[in-house]
């Protein structure tokens, strides 16, 4: 059914990635891997990635229930298959979760007590990230309170007698701060069991996030956060150096620059793109954009309209405010939409792409796109309406090859800034 979607050229090319997506898992089987281990840690210079001194441009995807999955050790092909797939199809860096916090399979059952075998799951998606050549963005906390999130933060201090009284006390209260510090410590200074090689020196690793979308409802000027930011960021470098750093947020505008607000999708949610990527330590911004929630009831168009202006506006403080480098790290299109199909989606991800590719070009500021998310096969529990198993979806597998291919050489056209 999918197939009947091509145009003439586009069955010829989805079944060549899929073609490819076969002999990579059959070169796989029979020699390990083609792909070369990352190699030099991932810098910035000015508005621009590099690496080794050269241009680094990228196209990437989300996974972020790898480490989950990958605790259970009759599951790590799931993994596996991802990378393996993801590398066909040209993808260079995945971003991922360092985190989940109480609950169910949990990587830190409670303050600074840790689970052995979730580590190792977190250990083997590292090693087998470096096995197929990509790079990893890892999430050190979560807003939400899937995998524990900050509000698991507060209840362990609240259990412990400390007198807090909402998940925005994770910013502020200072016993909270502590876990989440210690939290950092524990994952930044863990020797992988399979490569011995501590995540801190780890050059497979991209960059730390501090947190994905972080969020803070009593303070919407973005202050609180701010705040935040400027202790865990110093203190995430004082023990890892080498490695790039990011907040991890959607890109809502604050109270810095008040005129910024206009596009916002009509509300704020606590932070400030500005003046949270301006902290020194903070060496590349990030958005997210999901114009079926934020602009929700809009047509397809109209929403198309809205990323489109959020990354062009966010593109520009990118290289003349913050002069930092870019990512586009969350976007997708969900099956559960009203009028989806592959076809929209196809399209939806072209566009983004198109849009990512020129403002790459034009400069290299925004250095690429993370498209929420990538499963293997057999995943169905986790499937949240965004899911795109690279062996089952050709056509979409052929647009995100196309950019890939697209990155890689508009890379090497690039020059790095003295």
């Amino acid at each position: 059914m999918v197939m009947a979607t091509f145009k003439n050229v586009g069955i010829h090319r989805g079944l060549a990635v899929v073609l490819l997506l076969a002999l990579a898992s059959c070169w796989d089987e029979a020699a390990g891997t083609n792909n070369i281990p990352p190699s030099g840690f991932v810098r910035t210079r000015n508005t621009q990635f590099v690496v080794n001194g050269s241009p680094f441009l990228f196209n990437g995807f989300n996974s972020y229930w790898m480490m989950n999955v990958a605790s259970q050790p009759s599951e790590r092909h799931k993994v596996t298959d991802v990378f393996r797939q993801a590398a066909a199809a040209g993808l260079t860096v995945c971003r991922t979760w360092a985190f989940s916090d109480g609950g169910n399979q949990a990587l830190q059952l409670s303050p600074g007590v840790y689970s052995e075998p979730v580590f190792q799951g977190l250990d083997f998606v590292i090693s087998e990230a470096k096995k197929y050549g990509i790079r990893l963005i890892l999430a050190l906390s979560n807003n939400y309170h899937d995998y524990g999130g900050r509000a698991q933060y507060v209840n362990w201090a609240r259990a412990a007698g400390v007198p807090v009284e909402n998940e925005d006390d994770f910013y502020t209260n200072a016993v909270v701060k502590a876990y989440y510090k210690n939290h950092v410590k524990k994952v930044l200074t863990r020797i992988n069991t399979f490569t011995r090689v501590a995540y801190k020196d780890e050059p497979t690793i991209m960059a730390w996030e501090l947190m994905n979308e972080p969020r803070c409802q009593a303070d919407y000027s973005g202050k609180t956060v701010n705040g935040w930011i400027q202790e865990m960021a110093p203190y995430v470098k004082s023990i890892d150096n080498n490695h790039l750093l990011t907040v991890g947020m959607e890109g809502f505008y604050g109270d810095s620059i008040p005129d910024r607000k206009q596009y916002n999708p009509g509300y704020q949610v606590g932070t400030d793109f500005i003046s949270n990527h301006m902290i020194k330590e903070i060496d590349f911004a990030t958005i997210h954009a999901y114009a079926d929630v934020w602009v929700s009831g809009q047509s397809d168009d109209a929403q198309m309209t809205f990323v489109q202006r959020w990354m062009t506006s966010h593109w520009t403080d990118s290289r003349t405010i913050l002069r930092k480098p870019l990512v586009f790290a969350e976007f997708g299109k969900s099956k559960k939409d009203p009028g989806y199909s592959t076809t929209v989606r196809d399209s939806f991800l072209n566009s983004v792409y198109t849009s990512i590719y020129n403002f790459a070009k034009n400069g290299g500021t925004l250095g690429g796109g993370l498209v929420w998310q990538i499963m293997a096969e057999g995943m169905d529990s986790y499937f949240d309406g965004y899911e795109i198993v690279l062996s089952q979806d050709p056509s979409t597998t052929n647009v995100i090859a196309q950019q890939s291919n697209k990155m890689t050489a508009l890379e090497h056209t690039l020059t790095v800034p003295l």
